[in-house]
């Protein structure tokens, strides 16, 4: 079917388009709801997203200023949440500027949809830099490639160099003066940092433009299958319904790095700064 001019492009659905066209499809143009599970056991999946939710919900509390020893009881209800937390309380981000925005989302115009990304933390010095924040609750730390080769460290900065002008005064950022800093659970005293570029601002424009009309041109037809299906579809619910499988793969070590699905697209649209070209 054809992708309605609405439509937004997030990091989450452009990297099922990127894994497998046919479950961008289903889920997001078709968006079938298809009721397989994801992946055994279910129980510690579910357990794990769960607390991914927590800490980021702590983590955000935190940074708006309540006080550490109210959010160390709700911290202590689990004991890894408690570990997470105080790992993240004795290795902040240094140096992080003074203004602050936590899961702050922009929206913009771009390829003839719109694009749209919501932020953890963007930590704002006006005139000099911006610091994108983002906490990863997986299981493992991603090695330093493949995190570089995923959408969101491509979309995330080009974004606020698009879009971001207002949290600048008005003057559009330069993307030297954009940095993503990942920040691990896993490994907490050793966060990822991405500076910008004016060279790589070009090459995610020429890309994510190329992904978009990559879909709109597939969009009423029938999209193809992953061609991954060890990786990709044993983790799949819709791997019943493509033939590829009936039972869930194990959520193991092997896909231990993989982030927990529940911090999805689930916008709050009356909070989202809209930018108008």
């Amino acid at each position: 079917m054809p992708i309605s001019p609405d439509f937004s492009f997030s990091q989450n659905n452009l990297q099922d388009y990127l894994d497998c066209p046919r479950r961008f499809q289903l889920r997001y143009l078709e968006r079938m709801a298809w009721p397989a599970v994801q992946s055994e056991p279910i129980l510690e999946q579910e357990h794990h997203m769960q607390l991914g939710e927590s800490f980021h919900q702590l983590v955000q509390q935190h940074q708006l200023g309540l006080p550490t020893e109210v959010l160390e009881t709700t911290a202590g209800s689990d004991p890894d949440l408690l570990d997470w937390w105080q790992a993240y309380l004795q290795n902040l981000p240094q140096d992080l500027p003074p203004v602050r925005k936590i899961e702050y989302t922009l929206s913009a115009p771009f390829a003839g949809f719109r694009l749209l990304a919501k932020y953890d933390l963007l930590a704002i010095e006006p005139g000099r830099q911006i610091l994108i924040v983002d906490w990863k609750t997986s299981r493992r730390r991603p090695s330093t490639a493949r995190l570089r080769e995923r959408v969101q460290s491509r979309l995330y900065p080009f974004l606020v160099v698009l879009a971001g002008a207002h949290l600048n005064g008005g003057i559009r950022w330069q993307p030297e003066q954009v940095e993503l800093i990942y920040w691990f659970t896993a490994e907490p005293h050793k966060p990822l940092h991405l500076p910008y570029s004016a060279a790589q601002y070009a090459e995610d424009e020429k890309l994510l433009s190329a992904y978009i009309d990559a879909i709109r041109r597939s969009a009423d037809q029938v999209m193809t299958l992953t061609g991954d299906i060890e990786h990709q579809c044993r983790l799949c619910n819709f791997r019943s319904f493509c033939k590829r499988g009936d039972r869930a793969g194990e959520w193991d070590e092997e896909t231990a790095d993989a982030e927990p699905s529940a911090r999805s697209d689930d916008f709050d649209f009356g909070q989202i700064e809209e930018i108008e070209f």
